[in-house]
């Protein structure tokens, strides 16, 4: 065999030619360019200057989360607050005329455009800390070892980390719908929209269009959104939906999709409580939200020793270890806390396990910030109620509640409330869980975060002095002094 260093397109490795066959060896092999990926990838970079490392991606750089999720979206919900701010306006004297000609086309050109520039900047960035990126998809043939486009590479260590891709109903006609992917390729904003998911992407698509005018209805297959996120604050969403005339058809879900003769889309389903047929015509758009699969279908995980569910999310352990030595998962392919922040942390605490000797690196999976970008937005971190009643039984939780009319609201015609919630452990009344919905959530949980995190209690929200007028100051001065 021939020994060489080889090029690559941004960094090096080490090639092996077999009876002409190449094969190169990293000592650290990344299939994703997503952000758990690329985040794990880069602190090796950082931690040892020295690996040769590389990252396989068939896509566009930056995963799911830039291309087609928490980035695009952010910049559509950011839209609809601003439809919001121009109805307000006149409101506060300011003489604004609003109609429904949102320029989405234009619009449409300069978000792809900002998601091009940081697929872009992946790409520096990559090439910056001299990592080599391979473009392809990769399948494994051997425990360590990959094909890209007839090329074989190895790693010494591999990661996986190649996300997850939107569910479709097993339903006749489910061709005629589409995904939260599809979403972003849409060039004309329809006028009518069928949207069916009770999750935080179906709550948060729902809300961005039917704030920008669309004609949207929201099939939901039980009798609540957000079922899995405390249930007050899944019943003040509800009640917000419903007073800001959300059509939402609950304990309903899709049966066929058909097409009728004017191009529009038919929607048939089955009312599981009153076990009926019901009949939606007239959308130009379906958007499934459903759900989401890990991308494993096609990795050949066969030729390893890797396990999976039987949904196909790699089982790993506390450390992201898989069944199979020297490989290893991070992100959404895991099949746990499917968030961004969430892959970034995991695959940055894997590499300083691996390439710093801090062997009892990991993450800790508990206590979780979320946002969903919804109308109002909601945070929450640490348990539910119920989760916190199931740990530690009912009698040893206390909560502290407020719902009010945020100030910005004093001028306008539409009231959304903000609802605050703590879920507190007794004896010291330790803030186990922390959650919010109304106007300024998604930017005020962060730092409560950082306190629920910390251990704080209640006691120590009260000896915190407020800031004046906000909403956030509600945390710490609910039922003041009352503590224990």
């Amino acid at each position: 065999a021939v020994v060489s260093t080889q090029s690559g397109h941004y960094g090096r490795g080490i090639q092996i030619l077999f009876e002409g066959m190449s094969k190169q060896i990293f000592n650290y092999l990344v299939i994703g360019a997503g952000s758990g990926g690329i985040a794990s990838a880069r602190r090796a970079a950082l931690l040892n200057k020295s690996l040769k490392i590389a990252v396989i991606e068939k896509a566009r750089p930056g995963g799911t989360c830039v291309n087609v999720g928490c980035v695009p979206k952010k910049v559509m919900f950011c839209a609809a607050q601003i439809h919001d701010a121009l109805e307000d306006a006149k409101h506060y004297g300011f003489d604004v005329q609003v109609n429904d000609n949102f320029k989405w086309a234009m619009f449409k050109e300069k978000r792809d455009a900002y998601v091009k520039r940081l697929n872009g900047i992946y790409n520096t960035n990559l090439g910056k800390d001299n990592i080599q990126y391979i473009e392809g998809e990769a399948r494994f043939t051997g425990v360590r070892t990959v094909e890209v486009n007839g090329v074989e590479y190895e790693g010494e260590k591999v990661l996986i980390a190649v996300g997850g891709y939107p569910r479709v109903p097993n339903i006749p006609g489910a061709e005629l719908g589409g995904t939260s992917d599809d979403f972003f390729d849409w060039e004309v904003l329809p006028k009518k929209v069928l949207v069916v998911g009770s999750g935080y992407i179906a709550v948060e698509m729902a809300g961005i269009l039917h704030t920008l005018g669309v004609d949207t209805t929201h099939l939901v297959r039980r009798d609540a959104v957000l079922r899995s996120f405390d249930e007050d604050i899944s019943k003040n969403l509800m009640a917000e939906m419903e007073t800001a005339n959300h059509k939402i058809l609950y304990n309903t879900s899709p049966v066929s999709l058909e097409k009728d003769g004017d191009g529009t889309i038919t929607c048939v389903g089955q009312n599981t409580v009153r076990n009926e047929k019901v009949v939606l015509k007239g959308f130009d758009k379906v958007l499934f939200a459903i759900g989401r699969d890990p991308n494993t279908k096609n990795l050949n995980l066969d030729k390893t020793n890797v396990t999976t569910d039987q949904a196909g999310n790699i089982l790993v352990d506390e450390f992201q270890n898989t069944s199979q030595d020297n490989v290893y998962a991070v992100g959404d392919v895991c099949g746990k806390a499917l968030l961004t922040p969430v892959a970034i942390a995991a695959g940055r605490h894997l590499s300083h396990r691996l390439f710093n000797n801090e062997s009892s690196r990991k993450l800790n999976y508990e206590n979780i910030p979320t946002v969903v970008f919804s109308h109002p937005p909601i945070g929450t971190v640490g348990l539910t109620q119920k989760e916190a009643e199931a740990k530690y039984g009912k009698d040893n939780i206390k909560l502290y509640q407020s719902k009010f009319t945020n100030m910005y609201y004093a001028m306008t015609e539409r009231k959304p409330k903000t609802y605050m919630k703590l879920v507190c452990k007794l004896p010291e009344e330790t803030i186990v869980g922390l959650h919010v919905m109304g106007l300024g959530a998604d930017e005020m949980l962060q730092g409560f975060a950082i306190a629920v995190v910390s251990g704080a209690t209640k006691k120590q929200f009260d000896q915190t002095v407020a800031i004046h007028p906000t909403s956030a100051e509600e945390f710490v001065t609910m039922n003041w002094g009352l503590s224990q």
